[in-house]
């Protein structure tokens, strides 16, 4: 599967990101993935090529490139929860710094690039995420409503913004929480302002997840809640994208 390292013009520099898309030579729908808070690194490769391989170009931004290029901080190879606590202590001032006004800022040309790229087809494209990046997603998919057909957040602080923050959303949505990231009382919440919104959704707690559950390289990866992801994400791809 073609693969490439490429590099985003922002109005703040270049951000450098990652591309997975099928070898055939055609144009595929888009689909925007922000990583979670640890970035670009080889389980977010790996996730991007299998979900290229469902017929997509998949674009992983460096969310923090104006700290520096991919690795913005170095990595273990596997993050458990001794060496969790020592990232983040270092990843949050990257976190905090990155405004939602950063973060508009770089949707656009995210989406811009994205849509400009000559494998990508033209029309609608999707915006997904992780942690952080589903928060990101989120405000990508309301701030451009009529660029992103679909929106889907995994283990991310969605609702950080408010519940004003889903009002401009248009595209179709599927939030999958960790079981640990939120109460049952908290999702009753979260859904009455979607739909209050008018968001055509679904939004779940994934039964025995904690924070984290998608990622393979961290001991908060369930097996599970992944297979539960890729079934939810998928099929929203599919109705949005490939079937309009």
């Amino acid at each position: 599967m073609p693969t490439q390292m490429l590099h985003i013009p922002t109005a703040a520099g270049q951000a450098d990101a990652f591309a997975a898309f099928p070898e055939r030579g055609e144009r595929f729908p888009g689909v925007l993935m922000y990583p979670d808070g640890f970035g670009i690194r080889p389980v977010l490769r790996e996730m991007a090529r299998e979900l290229a391989g469902h017929g997509y170009y998949v674009l992983v931004p460096n969310v923090f490139y104006r700290h520096g290029p991919t690795p913005v901080i170095e990595l273990p190879e596997y993050i458990d929860g001794e060496a969790r606590s020592a990232v983040f202590a270092r990843l949050m001032p990257l976190i905090e710094a990155h405004t939602a006004e950063r973060a508009l800022s770089d949707a656009g040309a995210y989406l811009g690039f994205l849509t400009s790229r000559p494998e990508v087809a033209a029309g609608p494209v999707a915006v997904t995420g992780y942690c952080i990046g589903g928060l990101l997603a989120t405000r990508t998919a309301a701030a451009h409503p009529g660029r992103v057909a679909a929106l889907a957040a995994f283990h991310g602080p969605v609702g950080a913004d408010g519940p004003g923050a889903f009002a401009g959303i248009t595209a179709q949505v599927h939030f999958g929480h960790a079981e640990s990231d939120l109460t049952p009382e908290a999702l009753g919440e979260l859904n009455r302002a979607l739909h209050a919104s008018g968001v055509a959704h679904t939004s779940e707690i994934y039964p025995g997840t904690v924070h984290g559950f998608t990622m393979s390289d961290t001991d908060a990866f369930d097996p599970a809640g992944l297979q539960r992801h890729w079934e939810h994400l998928l099929p929203l791809l599919a109705r949005t994208l490939t079937d309009s």
